[in-house]
């Protein structure tokens, strides 16, 4: 199977029948064999009625419906488990991303050789009040993550299958799919300018809260992508540097100590009312605490059942791999 098509939604009965339609004119017109996953995230109107008329009548429609609303992350994830299809393209279900971009879209991907294909919606039919935070936002993933697109967050994405099957979308990580997928391996990693529609039916799903979470959520990318094997490099290290710093300095205030008993200093302060000597202590249990976070992290780490999985691109000989 050449394409498919995964398609999370949260009440579209509306536009589904005309973004089916458009869909199998462009699959038609290029001849490509396809599969369109319809992933209906606790919808509360009609969408999975719609779902199941558009079945009856095209056979290369599939979906899969959620007893109650999971997010974005869940939808997309469930997609990428079912599809079969040598290229896997992503696109929002509100009309605002044109099936138009698939066959290039499919063309960079297997005939250009690239893992990942992200959309950048150049020009956007979006309010300022969406469109300036955005830019800043991506302006921060992209300083992180060493990744030079414009666009992380553009729903119109297109994979080799490998990559979707290796990268696990959980919370709200959709966001960063190009990021996980840069820790899994899969570096070529490309950007097009894609048509953004104004929207024909209904109301964005997504409100302001997003950008605050979101900032949250690259934290946590970032640090389960670089320590998630290794916690006790980050834990180990910083409780290392804080207990060190509280270390010397009760060091220097007990040596100062020593130093006015000796030298019989009259009115020398009491190590316990020089403010510093809190400070101190303080650092040292703090150090002292994330470097036991550390061990437990390494325990969590090592008794993990998928502590070992690793992607093995090619192998050569006659090797057994399990994976």
């Amino acid at each position: 199977m050449n394409i498919s098509l995964v398609i999370p939604l949260l009440n579209e009965e509306e536009s589904l029948p005309e973004l089916e339609a458009w869909i199998r004119r462009v699959m038609d017109a290029n001849g490509y064999s396809y599969e369109v996953i319809l992933v209906d995230d606790g919808s509360t109107d009609g969408s999975w009625n719609v779902i199941e008329q558009l079945r009856a009548q095209n056979p290369n429609i599939k979906g899969i419906k959620f007893r109650r609303n999971y997010g974005k992350s869940a939808g997309l994830h469930s997609g990428f488990q079912a599809a079969n299809g040598d290229v896997v393209i992503t696109m929002d279900a509100d009309l605002q991303d044109s099936p138009d971009e698939i066959p290039e879209l499919y063309n960079l991907i297997a005939n250009e050789g690239y893992d990942l294909i992200s959309g950048w919606k150049k020009k956007r039919h979006d309010p300022i009040s969406k469109t300036v935070p955005s830019k800043f936002y991506n302006w921060v993933v992209r300083k992180v993550s060493k990744i030079n697109l414009h666009d992380f967050n553009c729903g119109l994405k297109a994979y080799k299958n490998e990559v979707v099957k290796n990268v696990e979308v959980y919370g709200d990580m959709h966001r960063f799919i190009p990021l996980l997928a840069k820790w899994a391996g899969f570096k070529k990693i490309g950007e097009k300018v894609v048509e953004h529609r104004a929207r024909k039916y209904g109301y964005s799903k997504f409100g302001w809260t997003r950008l605050f979470t979101g900032f949250l959520d690259l934290l946590s990318v970032v640090f389960v992508g670089r320590y998630g094997k290794k916690p006790m490099q980050f834990f180990g290290t910083s409780g290392l540097i804080v207990f060190m710093l509280g270390f010397v300095s009760v060091a220097f205030i007990g040596f100062s100590k020593l130093y006015d008993v000796v030298n019989n200093v009259k009115r020398a302060p009491l190590i316990a009312e020089n403010p510093w000597f809190f400070f101190a202590l303080t650092c040292m249990i703090i150090g002292t605490q994330l470097f036991l976070a550390g061990f437990v992290a390494e325990l969590v780490s090592r008794s993990a059942p998928h502590r070992n999985n690793y992607i093995v691109e090619k192998v050569l000989g006659a090797l057994e791999i399990e994976q």
